[in-house]
């Protein structure tokens, strides 16, 4: 499982790249904290790390949990396509908020297909007893 561990610390670790961003923005944009609206640069950014956060809660236990009962690679594979949808998601999203969609699909198709293959590996391990 250390190709999963890695993968969550890769995750976690674009998650606090997205902040620092949103925290640049905040400087260059000239938002005072707490403000959350502003400058609309300020916005993306800020929009890209909290929708990253939203994605985390659900991949993270995804990954393992597809690590544990499908298998490491597979989930790893997955993983690293959700990390480079999320990077593709936060330069659109930042650049044009209306080309987002390729980062959104490439990040959430392999959230679903550990989630519904998770589901299925469970329910056929309970199944065999």
């Amino acid at each position: 499982m250390e190709l999963v561990g890695l993968i969550s610390l890769l995750a976690v670790l674009q998650f606090v790249v997205f902040g620092i961003l949103v925290g640049r923005a905040r400087g260059v944009y000239g938002v005072k904290a707490p403000a959350t609206t502003g400058h609309e640069q300020f916005e993306r950014w800020f929009r890209v790390h909290y929708n990253t956060l939203e994605k985390l809660i659900v991949f993270l236990p995804a990954l393992w949990l597809f690590g544990y009962y499908v298998g490491q690679y597979y989930a790893a594979g997955l993983g690293l396509i959700y990390l480079v949808g999320r990077l593709l998601y936060a330069v659109s999203y930042t650049r044009d908020p209306a080309s987002r969609t390729l980062g959104t699909l490439v990040s959430e198709l392999p959230i679903l297909i550990m989630i519904i293959g998770g589901i299925i590996a469970i329910s056929l391990d309970l199944a065999a007893g």
